[in-house]
């Protein structure tokens, strides 16, 4: 049941409220936590009114973590064009790591519903045309090859860390796991010493300092993979030619 008090500041409230701030109060609440860190009622308790005021402006949560999304992805910086497609999509793709971990889950959404957004169609162009020009026959495939896996690998991350200190918590527990193995293990210990003790012990710096370069060798490897596939033999040549 709604409230004389709820009625009257939802009344009181409306006034002056616009999809506008409806929307950038949901940027400042996705803002390091994620997207699925908060409800409509946390935003109307943002904005102080009622819940329903919410719906009137913006149409229901759907809706607004489209529009989060699409805030997100036109701050997306677009790279030379002039640049040779390795080198182009070695930018774009690191570029989009840093933007995007501001915002946990927006890479998940992408994955789910795609970037149907007028702010990167030159990506799209300029990506799929550059891949044509080098010789792929099927250059979509390419594209989304290399956004998609790099969208899943930023998507890990966000879901180790959308839900308080669970990351840390999992490295840690796989680290006291991985030791148990013994000490006199080479490969454990250099996996102990170079992966799980800093996503552990400092999540925040020497972990981050890790994750950074994992998906820049992760990059690097799809581009190179990519390329090698244009030095196939014809009858080698797999789903991207």
């Amino acid at each position: 049941m709604t409230t004389q008090a709820g009625d009257a500041r939802g009344t009181d409230r409306r006034v002056g409220m616009t999809p506008e701030r409806v929307a950038d109060a949901a940027m400042r609440l996705s803002h390091g936590t994620g997207l699925n860190s908060w409800t409509i009622r946390d935003l109307a308790t943002e904005l102080d009114v009622a819940p329903s005021v919410i719906y009137h402006h913006s149409g229901g949560r759907e809706a607004l973590l489209r529009g989060v999304v699409e805030r997100v992805i036109a701050e997306v910086t677009i790279p030379d064009t002039r640049l040779p497609w390795q080198d182009w999509f070695r930018s774009f793709l690191l570029g989009l790591r840093p933007l995007l971990k501001q915002y946990p889950g927006t890479a998940r959404w992408l994955l789910m519903h795609g970037p149907s957004f007028p702010s990167i169609a030159t990506a799209f162009d300029f990506g799929i045309s550059s891949l044509s020009a080098a010789g792929f026959t099927r250059p979509a495939i390419g594209y989304a090859m290399l956004v998609n896996t790099a969208m899943l690998t930023i998507t890990m991350h966000d879901d180790r860390l959308e839900t308080s200190d669970d990351g840390p918590r999992d490295h840690a527990a796989m680290r006291e796991s991985f030791a148990t193995l013994g000490t006199d293990s080479p490969g454990v210990n250099r996996m102990l010493t170079e992966l799980l003790d800093p996503l552990a012990s400092d999540p925040h710096e020497a972990g981050e300092a890790v994750n950074a370069d994992y998906y820049a060798l992760l990059i690097d490897t799809l581009i190179s993979g990519l390329e090698a596939q244009l030095h196939l033999r014809p009858r080698r040549r797999s789903l991207p030619q």
